[in-house]
């Protein structure tokens, strides 16, 4: 059971001057690079998101090695850095896979202590040369998890030229264009973590389609992938769990981003829209509407900077503050985005208007790591209010 009282240093609460620097940096980078008809127009390319901007983020910024260590070529600061990276990419609905990427799959090598992978492969995550992402990894209940059985859809197989990997593994974030796909699969000694780079012949990938087309998901088939195993079979379950808690911790992070745009778009079209000769943000229903909203975003940005400090030092209460986050900062972004729509009216709902892009953003947030209800299950569990926590 979990202390009641979490040692945390309130001061990890608090944005460092370094972290204000870095979230102006990236949101005038955002403001000129990524606006809403940038991402519109970079959604119908192959690959989804601005290839010259993910270069920049890398490159200038350094923001896909914050949270790497130096010995593998990132920065060696800490996963609060990368948070602040991650609220601004989701404040202006970034679509390159930065969560697949540089939080899920960077940190699923990092986790599972495995030298020869994390020199291989972070330093190209760090400069932006390779994309990557998890598969697999989800609870037993998603699709890409385990089947009706119970057994993992993916296994793998040690044969006289090294391991291969059968099944699938489906709504695999950037699925259809990562270079590197781990993946959780099934071995007669357990469950294992295994890195696959995936070519035609052997790994068919077909993209589905999603509410949220921001964030590319695809169907992932190993038809004998060639693949080599990451970390020891002991540790993969819970490299697995501490990849899933750091996601929920990052998503968050990202919702609140998203959040915040809702709002200050929000208050800035009824401060400026006049029905009845004034503003219709003079009006008390507008203002008690935008008044939840904005309490609702508070709690969300308190949840997510606890998780957020939680897994910048590697917290044992990681666990309990991902799933508040997530329960939180999900529920305020469905919230903060339906007010976007409705408080502009007419125009909110046109196709045109970014209000309907945040509106999916937070639809396929709230699901991506598991729902509320499962969270809540998880987090009786780990409060000792039920026999077994989810995974």
């Amino acid at each position: 059971m979990h202390r009641r009282h979490p040692e945390i240093d309130p001061q990890l609460l608090s944005e460092t001057d370094e972290q204000r620097q870095l979230r102006t940096v990236l949101r005038d980078l955002y403001a000129e690079a990524s606006g809403v008809e940038e991402v519109r127009k970079h959604l119908a390319t192959p690959r989804g998101y601005d290839e010259a901007l993910w270069a920049r983020l890398a490159g200038e910024i350094g923001v896909h090695g914050l949270a790497i260590p130096e010995e593998y070529g990132g920065s060696g600061f800490t996963f609060a850095e990368l948070a602040v990276a991650l609220e601004e990419s989701g404040r202006a609905l970034y679509c390159a896979p930065l969560l697949p990427t540089v939080v899920l799959a960077a940190h699923a090598l990092l986790l599972s202590g495995d030298r020869a992978a994390c020199e291989r492969y972070l330093p190209r995550i760090a400069d932006g040369t390779l994309t990557a992402t998890v598969a697999g990894f989800g609870p037993d209940d998603r699709p890409g998890g385990r089947d009706e059985s119970h057994e993992l859809a993916v296994t793998a197989e040690e044969g006289s030229n090294g391991w291969v990997l059968r099944g699938r593994a489906d709504f695999v974030l950037d699925g259809a264009g990562a270079d590197l796909l781990l993946v959780r699969a099934g071995t007669p000694a357990g469950p294992r973590l295994f890195a696959c780079e995936p070519a035609s012949a052997t790994s068919r990938r077909t993209p589905r389609r999603v509410l949220d087309e921001t964030r590319r998901q695809a169907l992932v088939e190993f038809l004998g992938a060639p693949a080599t195993a990451v970390g020891t079979a002991e540790e993969a379950e819970g490299t697995v769990s501490a990849t899933l808690d750091a996601g929920r911790a990052a998503l968050a992070a990202e919702q609140v981003g998203g959040s915040g745009h809702a709002l200050d778009a929000t208050v800035a079209f009824v401060a400026q829209r006049h029905q009845f000769g004034r503003p219709i943000g003079s009006f008390q229903a507008v203002k008690h509407r935008l008044a939840d909203v904005l309490v609702a975003l508070e709690a969300a940005r308190s949840g997510a900077a606890y998780a957020t400090a939680c897994a910048a030092i590697a917290s044992p209460q990681l666990p309990v503050a991902a799933c508040v986050a997530a329960v939180v900062c999900s529920e305020t972004f469905r919230l903060a985005t339906a007010e976007y729509v409705q408080l502009h009216g007419g125009i909110g709902f046109t196709w045109e208007h970014p209000a309907h892009l945040y509106v999916r953003r937070a639809r396929g947030a709230e699901v991506l790591f598991g729902t509320a209800d499962q969270h809540r299950t998880r987090l009786a569990g780990l409060a000792g209010l039920a026999a077994r926590p989810a995974a």
